[in-house]
């Protein structure tokens, strides 16, 4: 069975909902909101491009061979209630119109070769026989 290293940290699981075409700086959304979240020193996210979908507007969002601007995207990240806060305020201030699920999670690291909570890699100790 794997050993628990880490302690174990609540927090949320934040799933943000845009489309491809949408801009924020120049940039696309979802590739600026990624960046923010290197920026502020997030844990990770995954970011999944999905083939069609309905908005909160009700209007049907897909990718076409021709045009794949309209492509539903989801950004996925889990981090302490501070870590989510303190993106939410960044958002705020950026005024980022942005749809979200928040949902409270525990979570940690599994194994032997798990990080440390600073996130720099642990070096197994080995037993004395």
């Amino acid at each position: 069975m794997a050993m628990r290293w880490e302690k174990i940290v609540h927090g949320y699981q934040v799933t943000l909902y845009t489309v491809e075409n949408r801009r924020h700086h120049g940039k696309q959304l979802s590739h600026w909101l990624l960046e923010i979240m290197r920026e502020m020193n997030f844990r990770g996210a995954t970011h999944l491009v999905a083939a069609e979908g309905i908005g909160h507007d009700h209007r049907f969002h897909s990718w076409h061979f021709v045009e794949l601007a309209d492509r539903p995207e989801e950004i996925t990240m889990i981090a302490t209630e501070s870590e989510m806060q303190a993106l939410f305020d960044r958002l705020a201030a950026e005024d980022v119109h942005v749809f979200y699920a928040k949902f409270p999670v525990e979570f940690g690291f599994l194994g032997k070769a798990a990080p440390t909570a600073d996130g720099s890699p642990r070096i197994p100790c080995r037993r004395q026989p």
